[in-house]
């Protein structure tokens, strides 16, 4: 049998034709295709192993590997075992390219995987695209990573904007919200966060009252909320990731300010909801995947936390549940792909991906021809006694 391995997800396939496909590049040799040789694929990824995103870095990283050893202990596919090279861009937009070029030039990789961080996939990005290396579900929900549309740019998640603008949605139809405060980094994240707040408001008639600003490693946010407070609102929305949610929230807490919070799947890691002293409690966070906890997780996803405790010596995070639900396409997509792997027929096979389901319960997962964009739906989460507590969900802007 061609397929040697035991898929996770359950998948709803297109009616494409793999056998009469036309890819530019079939008479090449196989040999000339980057990063794929008779034994093996190469794939690369520069995420964060060491700075303030590492909670994501390193589970991410750990959990595309746990799913590729499935893969190659099984004999790989076609033959093929996968490779895996990890480079740590310490959220830093310089070290980010730093790795990008030695993946990309030196080791000469077929495909990016799971990349974390907004400003460093941007600023890799059209080196990158230039190399003709499909960069695929990267760990960021921003909208660059599917627009402009780039036949090699594949996201898996719903974006930030589309998170944020549903959840402002919610809070004014559910809790009568009306004047918005953002604080949010100043980044290309944080201000994607910024533009769905300000383009949401004005949907609703509704005022953006008050902004502030942060640099992702500040741990001070004693002025951001003593300015936000002063604008009188009553939600203040984050462009912030997993520390600089935690300190801003708990400071307005301190400071006797029981204003509702509002984030996105950046802010949604169990070290956000976990925070000593009960820091998070209450906070609202729009997230576009399912995190899920050992003792309510159905019997699927408690061996894969078992397994990946095991191996690595701690509990999966939802770094973790993002690179394992994002290798589980790749494998999908290597085996549909077919035996002569070619950059052509990846971006096929992926573009032939419709209502893949991850294990955890996140949204199906569809591309196409004309669309890279994976999920357009998003789920919403309060923290309630350390944990986070399905309140709304799955949610799409606009509806």
């Amino acid at each position: 049998m061609r397929r040697v391995y035991v898929l996770t997800a359950a998948v709803v396939t297109s009616a494409v034709a793999f056998a009469g496909v036309a890819i530019s590049s079939a008479g090449a040799q196989q040999s000339k295709v980057r990063g794929v040789t008779k034994s093996e694929i190469v794939i690369g990824m520069h995420t964060d192993l060491s700075g303030p995103a590492a909670s994501y870095g390193v589970h991410s990283a750990n959990a595309m590997r746990l799913r590729i050893d499935e893969v190659n202990e099984a004999g790989g596919i076609y033959g093929r075992k996968i490779r895996l090279i990890v480079e740590d861009n310490q959220y830093q937009v310089p070290r980010a390219v730093q790795a990008a070029n030695k993946l990309i030039n030196r080791d000469n990789i077929f495909i990016m995987a799971g990349a974390l961080g907004t400003p460093m996939n941007n600023a890799v990005l059209p080196d990158q695209l230039k190399a003709g290396v499909i960069n695929f579900s990267p760990i960021t929900a921003a909208r660059q990573m599917s627009e402009p549309f780039h036949k090699l740019k594949f996201a898996g998640l719903s974006s930030y904007y589309d998170q944020i603008r549903a959840g402002m949605q919610w809070m004014v139809a559910n809790k009568g919200k009306k004047r918005f405060c953002t604080l949010y980094q100043d980044t290309d994240f944080g201000k994607e966060i910024f533009e769905a707040v300000n383009d949401q408001a004005k949907a609703m008639n509704l005022a953006v009252v008050e902004t502030a600003t942060n640099r992702p490693a500040d741990t001070d946010f004693t002025g951001q909320i003593t300015k936000l407070r002063a604008a009188n609102c009553d939600i203040v929305v984050m462009g912030t990731i997993v520390r600089d949610a935690i300190v801003p929230y708990g400071t307005a807490r301190k400071m006797g300010w029981d204003v509702d919070f509002l984030g996105q799947s950046a802010n949604y890691d169990q070290i956000v909801a976990g925070a000593p002293g009960g820091a998070t409690e209450g906070l609202y966070v729009m997230a576009g995947t399912v995190m899920p906890y050992r003792d309510t997780a159905s019997p699927q996803v408690a061996a894969f936390m078992d397994k990946y405790k095991a191996k690595f010596g701690v509990d999966s995070n939802i770094g973790a549940v993002y690179g394992y639900g994002l290798m589980d396409q790749l494998i999908f997509a290597f085996d549909r792909a077919g035996k002569d792997l070619t950059t052509d027929k990846m971006v096929a096979a992926l573009e032939s991906i419709q209502g893949f389901r991850d294990i955890f319960g996140g949204p199906p997962v569809s591309y196409g021809p004309n669309k890279h964009q994976g999920a357009d739906e998003a789920f919403l989460f309060q923290v309630q006694k350390g944990r986070f507590v399905s309140v709304a969900g799955p949610v799409r802007y606009g509806m």
